[in-house]
């Protein structure tokens, strides 16, 4: 068997890259997309420099097809995907009074739908044992007025990612959110490298410990 993969959709440098370092610490090798080939080969040279096994890919999020292809892409290269990471979320800066519908479901689309094109596409490459993991926020439960559809992305992530892991047990994978419950920072607490350790503990429990959703209070 190759070395295990972990694959993370919607990667930046600095809670994406510091989970990807962990991961790659742990004997992965570290798969990590962005929207521009441009953005996402940096941050695989990073680790390569420090001594990991890494790739950098583009992804179009808002492509299901896209999502789709590039997640085959990575499973067949491979010949599996041991942790499915998605960390994707979409900012937008305005208030239920200004937000319209089309742009409410475009983030949502983003935030969550994209999550189902890629556990599809990766299900043939999840073997047991095999884990989803998602990053979550404490937005989903106290949403920010000035940017309400996080709040609709991170609740609806959620909520996904429990139906997910009562249809994936059956094979031996399991789902996970990891809800941050802070605001990220550069140090303390809630700063990348704990934040990594915690979504690491997340995924390394057996399935007699398992649970779909764990909070980070830092």
């Amino acid at each position: 068997m190759s070395s295990p993969v972990y694959l993370v959709l919607g990667a930046g440098p600095g809670l994406g890259l510091a989970v990807a370092r962990r991961f790659a610490q742990g004997g992965h090798l570290a798969t990590l997309t962005t929207r521009l080939q441009e953005e996402a080969d940096p941050l695989a040279r990073t680790l390569s420099e420090e001594g990991y096994a890494a790739e950098g890919l583009a992804v179009d999020l808002t492509d299901p097809d896209d999502v789709a292809r590039v997640v085959a892409t990575v499973g067949e290269r491979h010949g599996r995907i041991d942790v499915l990471h998605f960390n994707p979320s979409a900012w937008r800066e305005k208030n239920v009074f200004e937000l319209t519908v089309p742009e409410l479901l475009e983030d949502v689309a983003l935030g969550a739908g994209a999550l189902l094109p890629a556990v599809q596409a990766a299900l043939p490459h999840l073997h047991a044992g095999a884990r989803v993991l998602v990053t979550g926020s404490a937005a989903a439960d106290k949403p920010s007025p000035a940017a309400p559809s996080l709040g609709v992305q991170k609740a609806a992530v959620r909520n996904l990612v429990t139906s997910l892991d009562a249809t994936l047990r059956e094979r031996g994978v399991r789902a996970v959110a990891v809800q941050i419950n802070g605001v990220l920072g550069k140090e303390g607490p809630f700063s990348p490298p704990p934040i990594a350790e915690a979504m690491w503990s997340a995924v390394s429990r057996p399935d007699d410990d398992w649970t779909p959703h764990v909070a980070y209070d830092g």
